[in-house]
């Protein structure tokens, strides 16, 4: 069996063992579809009850035509009934289905490494999350109803077929060989056309994703001609996906249709022949007629719906790759709790490399002091980020050690660790609620006064103010009704609101003038007492009261010392504090 092969069949059970959570339901549908089917099948064998009522005389026999009658709208009912009934819980089963699988990913989602989504695009993440989970739906809703009456129909029409003439069954001894070999064939042809066809529409979203996050910044430098023109090329791309996979797909459709022609053709012969012999009556000719058209009929549907097949299957092979990542490493069985740091973190010959044999850091080595404020500056690519990266355990070192009060951080729970830290980040994180709730972010039980008093420690209290719901004001789509400054300003006033003994601030007045800038120091320094802080800044100006000053380069420690002290040497920190005065 083919590595293909192989994956199918897996992604198969997959699937399976989803349904079969459902058992329940899929039960009552198994039972009305075969209670369908099983009235639908006995409709050829009283029409053909109906036409044998015509006696030879030429006389009718109306009393059993009125019987036949009765009978075949019965059973016309019933089958109308039991679908209607056994599609809407199909229904149900595949919605319970994809909101079980979108949980997972979701779940799942947030128990995997941040280098995952370092290495993935939004963009294709949301569409295995969105997209590829609704073809999955849709196929389990749709085409397992149509799986279970096809696998009903031609079992139930063969036996009854054989019932009424073995001699006419031999036709399909020529006919099933041909459309199963036609099958196999295309399904090898289209299944990579159809996992090409998601990977392509996952570029094409990401780069959406991408542009529209982007769509002031190309605004800005006159680029729309030149988006449009990459997005018309993947948009190509994904096009002439869809239509390489479905037109190979709805190929095997028409072949099997007209196949299943020629063997209604041949039994229209052969059974005339009979019938001249005496061997046949009209009737069974009738009945045999619409069974071989039901055997046939499910097979031709169910090579018009591999097209479907291969689409969900391909859906769900992305799906179940993205279930299949792994999550971040379990803390270890005997990792220690830590309740509430008191501060003190020290990196000890610490080397890292996000890709082996490139190394970013080349044996860092730092103290820093319970309630002391620390800070990081050097040029873009010196390490900065990589340090706050390793700080919180988004990675972990390839040597070395990162200790807090003394333990190392890797036999700490990786949960404890976080909550002792706050942080403000360059790119700030708002979610769609009330500036209140925004605030109040990961800190239970703070009070309207709390959030109200750090707000205007923040020098954002009479700004919400003036808004007409002031801290009930809903902020949507990640606070695109306020100002990029007054985003980090609420970011920095939910890290004050923290109870964390540790603070990180990356480039956290980036986006605020210079004025409130220096109003926001002043805050922070009085709120800032007591906890140990990490400052990345390239503003040299905001950092002059910090206890310690480290300036990277080339992943290394080149300078460090005091604001006062460095100035004095007149290194690396000198030029930039001097070229920033200058400027």
């Amino acid at each position: 069996m083919t590595d293909q092969k192989k994956n199918n069949s897996k992604v198969v059970r997959r699937l399976a063992g989803y349904l079969w959570q459902n058992r329940g339901l899929l039960v009552v549908a198994l039972a009305l579809t075969l209670s369908a089917n099983l009235a639908n099948l006995y409709v050829p064998a009283i029409s053909g009850n109906a036409v044998d009522a015509i006696e030879s005389s030429g006389g009718v026999n109306f009393e059993g035509v009125y019987h036949a009658c009765a009978i075949l709208l019965t059973l016309i009912a019933v089958n109308a009934v039991c679908s209607y009934l056994a599609s809407v819980v199909l229904v149900r089963i595949s919605s319970k289905i994809s909101k079980t699988m979108r949980q997972q990913v979701f779940d799942h989602l947030l128990s995997m490494p941040v280098s995952y989504f370092d290495r993935n695009q939004t963009g294709d993440i949301v569409s295995r999350i969105s997209y590829d989970i609704d073809t999955i739906n849709t196929s389990l809703s749709s085409d397992l109803i149509t799986i279970l009456t096809s696998i009903i129909t031609v079992v139930g029409s063969f036996i009854m077929m054989v019932r009424i003439s073995p001699l006419l069954c031999l036709i399909f001894l020529i006919t099933i060989p041909l459309i199963i070999f036609i099958s196999r064939h295309r399904a090898m042809k289209v299944r990579p056309l159809f996992s090409k066809r998601s990977r392509d529409l996952g570029k094409l979203n990401g780069f959406v994703e991408e542009m529209l996050s982007g769509h002031k910044t190309i605004k800005a430098y006159g680029q729309e001609d030149t988006v449009i023109g990459q997005f018309d090329l993947r948009n190509k791309e994904s096009v002439d996906s869809y239509y390489e996979a479905d037109y190979q797909g709805t190929i095997v459709g028409p072949t099997v249709g007209f196949i299943n022609n020629i063997s209604l053709a041949l039994i229209s012969g052969l059974g005339a022949y009979l019938y001249l012999r005496g061997k046949i009556s009209i009737g069974n000719i009738s009945s045999f007629t619409l069974y071989s058209r039901k055997f046939s009929g499910p097979i031709s549907e169910t090579a018009n719906l591999m097209a479907d097949f291969q689409s969900a299957l391909s859906a769900a092979r992305r799906v179940f790759a993205l279930l299949d990542e792994p999550s971040e490493p379990a803390d270890a069985a005997d990792a220690q709790t830590m309740d509430m740091a008191e501060g003190s973190v020290a990196f000890e010959d610490v080397h890292f490399s996000y890709i082996p044999g490139k190394e970013i850091l080349h044996g860092l080595d730092l103290q820093a002091k319970p309630g002391t404020m620390t800070a990081i500056v050097g040029p873009t690519g010196a390490g900065k980020t990589t340090l706050i990266n390793l700080l919180m355990r988004f990675y972990d070192p390839d040597s070395g050690s990162i200790c807090v009060d003394g333990i190392d951080i890797r036999q700490l729970k990786r949960d404890d660790l976080r909550r002792q830290f706050s942080m403000v980040l360059q790119d700030t994180w708002l979610f769609e609620g009330t500036i209140a709730e925004n605030v109040a972010y990961g800190h239970e039980g703070a009070t309207r006064e709390d959030v109200e008093q750090v707000c205007k420690a923040a020098h954002i209290h009479e700004f919400i103010l003036s808004l007409k719901n002031g801290y009930d004001t809903l902020l949507t789509d990640s606070g695109v009704n306020i100002s990029k400054g007054q985003k980090q300003l609420l970011t920095i006033a939910r890290a004050m609101l923290s109870e964390a003994k540790m603070l990180i601030l990356d480039e956290a007045t980036s986006n605020v003038d210079s004025h409130t800038e220096q109003q926001i120091q002043e805050a922070m320094l009085e709120l800032c007492k007591g906890k140990t802080t990490f400052v990345i800044a390239h503003r040299l100006s905001t950092i002059q009261n910090a206890d310690q000053i480290l300036v990277m380069q080339h992943g290394e420690i080149v300078e460090r010392g005091t604001h006062e002290s460095l100035l004095a040497d007149k290194g690396i920190y000198a030029s930039l504090f001097n070229a920033q005065w200058v400027n």
